[in-house]
Parts: C-alpha cells; structure tokens; sequence
C-alpha cells in the first residue's frame, strides 16, 4: 500500500509541476500581489514539483525529495490562503470558493502524505 501512495504522490506531482506550464495564467493569478517576478515563482514552484516527484522513484534520495514536497506545500501556503481571500473578494478562479476553503486543510494531508511515504523501500 505504501508503494501506491509513494508512486501515486510521485505522479501527482509530476503532472501538478507539468500544469504550471500548461496552465499558468492560473497559477499567475493565485500568487499574492505582495511576491515580485510572478512568472518566475510560477515556472519554478512547478519545476520544483516536477524534479521532486521524478526524485520520488529514486529511493536514495526519496526522504530528501519528501522533505523537499513538505517544505514547498508550506512555501505556497500563502498564495493558497491568497487564493481564498480574493476568491472572497470577488476574483473568479472558476473554483468553487467551498473548493479554496478544503483545500487549505489538504495541505496537511499533502504534507502528512508526504511524510508517511518518506521511508518507503
């Protein structure tokens, strides 16, 4: 069970990375105004997420790369509740705003998700 999680967050992350490029205006639109060079936060958070779910196949360096996801969902923690707080104002992110508020909590599942699978042989 934990080599389906560990390749199942592997592959989350990989496509989450892969996404940042596919579908940036999204995530260009969720950074707080507050953080300069939005692109450039945008195009390495998913270049981050890309190499750390690659390095998750990679069972020497598995725990570095699920301390790495941890550190990185606690990193975007502000553009998330960001992400609320507009949605809130009146910013259409074509989420439901039900949607923004469960996800800040799932960020300690990610983070919990994370640190269950960082031991997997």
């Amino acid at each position: 069970m934990k080599k389906i999680l560990l390749y199942g967050m592997a592959v989350f992350y990989i496509f989450a990375g892969l996404n940042h490029f596919l579908n940036s205006p999204f995530y260009l639109k969720m950074i707080p105004p507050y953080l300069p060079y939005h692109s450039l936060l945008t195009y390495v958070s998913g270049i981050a997420e890309i190499v750390l779910g690659l390095t998750l196949f990679l069972q020497p360096l598995r725990k570095l790369a699920c301390y790495g996801i941890i550190a990185l969902l606690i990193a975007v923690l502000p553009a998330n509740v960001y992400m609320l707080q507009a949605a809130l104002a009146g910013t259409d992110f074509g989420v439901p705003i039900w949607a923004l508020y469960v996800r800040l909590p799932f960020q300690l599942v990610f983070i919990f998700w994370a640190w269950g699978v960082k031991d997997t042989e």
